[in-house]
């Protein structure tokens, strides 16, 4: 790929991002083109339909959220690793259900989707942070990860009544 027309591929993927985040997925590619500071027919050469930007925002949003997990990982401090992680995905998980919905809307379901085989390195970095997380003694050893992924759905789902849900949850998987 030229530099031109991976600049632009770029350009279009940040401009989506940001524009299905603050304005809802329902916006106008046409909006996004704007965005981007393209013209439409740019964006139909690097995206053929809108589905194909929403699924290439949504796996490059997965991406971030894997290498994310694969840094924190790496951290010292094993116990704000995991706060970090858990607290970030919660925050993050609204966005990523308007993109999973979307795609759905479009017949087209996650698993379908290159974004469904990063969830196999998310949840292996989930393992690794969690196992370091009760190495270290901030969080229960009787929590698997399960768990830890049931509590972060319904941290998100409690975030929207509740802005300090996710601290709640966090405090009841510390030992006592």
């Amino acid at each position: 790929m030229r530099a031109d027309a991976r600049r632009n591929r770029e350009r279009l993927l940040a401009a989506a991002d940001t524009v299905f985040t603050t304005r809802g997925t329902s916006v106008s590619t046409e909006e996004v083109a704007k965005e981007a500071g393209v013209g439409v027919g740019t964006l139909f050469r690097h995206f053929p339909t809108k589905e194909a930007l929403l699924e290439a925002v949504f796996q490059a949003r997965m991406d971030a959220a894997a290498d994310r997990m694969e840094r924190l990982a790496e951290e010292a401090d094993a116990g704000a690793a995991f706060r970090e992680m858990f607290l970030v995905n919660v925050a993050e998980s609204h966005q990523k259900n308007a993109y999973i919905e979307a795609l759905a809307a479009a017949g087209i379901g996650i698993d379908e989707t290159a974004a469904g085989t990063v969830r196999t390195r998310l949840r292996a970095t989930l393992d690794v942070l969690l196992r370091r997380a009760q190495d270290a003694g901030t969080v229960r050893t009787d929590v698997t990860a399960q768990d830890v992924i049931a509590l972060m759905v319904g941290a998100a789902r409690a975030t929207e009544h509740s802005g300090g849900a996710a601290e709640l949850i966090l405090d009841g998987l510390s030992p006592r």
